[in-house]
């Protein structure tokens, strides 16, 4: 029992050190994508080497990091930060690290199904135009995009340069005012074969799925996205402000 409550908190340890090494590594944070050496990180966060190696292992299988004989610990591929502050397009939104290019899979007039229809507040019958997206950043693949937008804003699209321009941008120059709130909901899913397939992931792989309905600034629903991204190539960012003055909250 005692060297079983010991695992045990090794394990809880080392889960704790991977937290903290995992922010370093997402924000840039080791110089030159070479982490120090197992020792020097053991004194640093007070813990064994057996724990340092744990907690790099699960770093290792989150595809972060890589562990090679006579080279060290590096920083195996970027995670891009993905801001919460404010809405805006994924190109928008990722300007300053690199270009980012949507190839349209699919693109038409469709009849949405009745929970598609009901977000967007439509009438049955009413058609919307339905397109499908994969978003690359600096030529990898990033993220597969299902959008359904209302006919109005949607059908001026068509003729649209959507390889090199956000969704939003369009729409806004479309419908004449900005866009101005969103529903967001974030979650965890994995990779089904299609969509590994599409995103170059392994099947089951983790992915961010982002459900977004979008407003125009009058209040009008326009755009409802499914959005899969990549998770070991982005990382959601935001800021939280609570409002003591707010008896609600």
């Amino acid at each position: 029992m005692e060297l079983a409550d010991a695992r045990r908190r090794r394990a809880d340890r080392a889960r704790q050190v991977a937290d903290l090494l995992r922010r370093e590594v997402v924000h840039g944070g080791f110089g030159g994508g070479h982490l120090p050496l197992e020792s020097a990180l053991a004194r640093e966060f007070g813990t064994s080497r057996n724990t340092i190696r744990e907690a790099l292992d699960l770093l290792r299988d989150e595809g972060l990091i890589e562990r090679c004989p006579g080279v060290g610990t590096t920083v195996a591929a970027e995670k891009y930060p993905h801001g919460l502050h404010r809405l805006l397009g994924l190109a928008e939104t990722l300007r300053e690290h690199g270009e980012v290019t949507n190839e349209v899979r699919a693109m038409g007039l469709t009849t949405p199904p009745a929970a598609v229809r009901q977000r967007l507040g439509l009438p049955p019958g009413e058609p919307v135009v339905y397109m499908e997206r994969l978003r690359r950043l600096n030529g990898l693949p990033l993220s597969l995009d299902l959008t359904y937008l209302v006919r109005e804003v949607g059908e001026p699209l068509f003729d649209a340069d959507l390889v090199h321009n956000d969704v939003f941008v369009l729409l806004e120059r479309v419908a004449g005012r900005p866009l101005g709130v969103a529903e967001l909901t974030i979650e965890a899913v994995s990779a089904d074969a299609h969509t590994a397939a599409v995103l170059d992931a392994p099947r089951g792989a983790a992915l961010l799925m982002v459900e977004r309905l979008t407003h125009l600034s009058d209040g009008r629903p326009v755009d409802l996205e499914f959005v899969r991204f990549r998770g070991d190539r982005l990382t959601m960012r935001g800021h939280l402000w609570r409002n003591t003055d707010d008896p609600g909250q």
